[in-house]
């Protein structure tokens, strides 16, 4: 048994505090695994994407990678067996695969791409458990409105982009900026709840 039902827990393979605040949204107590990298920074995971690699596909693989290094490490420190919870969130513009940006003016040029356009934007999730692993992707369409150039540049220097893939965070200022969405804005945030929850149920983890 992964979990006492009395108290079950999971183990949170991210530093991302949105996800940590989603979690907590689902009255769902955690852990969260450090793997001693820099802030910011998921560790023992190569997030490159491969050559001709459809963001679907990506996405997905990413966060079961991410998954699999979570359970290595609970395996190798002896942690107290419990489901490990991990998730990718990346942004996608007419098939190209847009991640976080490398520094301000890389996210100044993102934020224009996405200017006045419709972007994609793909959260998996994963579970992994002593060698089985289950995943599921959220896909949402986010429409901006036309964004000028001062805002951009108000908005990148606020820091909020830096981290982000698209470098945008819906929760944050740049609500102001989404015309339209259509789709999981937990998902856009980096954890979509519904299907969070339908995941964790094949593992038999109380909702």
């Amino acid at each position: 048994m992964p979990f006492d039902m009395r108290n079950p827990r999971l183990y949170l393979a991210s530093r991302s505090p949105r996800r940590r605040e989603l979690l907590a949204q689902m009255g769902i107590q955690f852990d969260t695994l450090f793997f001693r990298e820099p802030p910011r920074h998921d560790g023992g995971v190569d997030e490159t994407a491969r050559a001709d690699e459809l963001p679907i596909r990506y996405v997905e693989r990413i966060a079961r990678a991410k998954a699999e290094h979570g359970w290595s490490v609970v395996d190798i420190r002896r942690l107290v067996p419990r489901l490990v919870l991990a998730a990718d969130t990346t942004v996608e513009l007419n098939g190209e695969i847009i991640g976080k940006p490398a520094d301000a003016d890389a996210a100044q040029d993102i934020l224009r791409r996405l200017s006045g356009r419709t972007h994609r934007v793909l959260t998996a999730v994963a579970v992994a458990f002593e060698g089985a692993i289950e995943s599921t992707v959220s896909i949402s369409d986010v429409t901006f409105g036309a964004i000028g150039d001062a805002d951009i540049r108000r908005y990148v220097a606020s820091g909020e982009p830096m981290d982000k893939a698209g470098a945008y965070g819906i929760q944050g200022r740049a609500g102001m900026f989404v015309e339209h969405l259509s789709g999981s804005y937990s998902g856009v945030m980096g954890l979509p709840l519904y299907e969070t929850a339908l995941l964790l149920g094949r593992f038999g983890f109380p909702p």
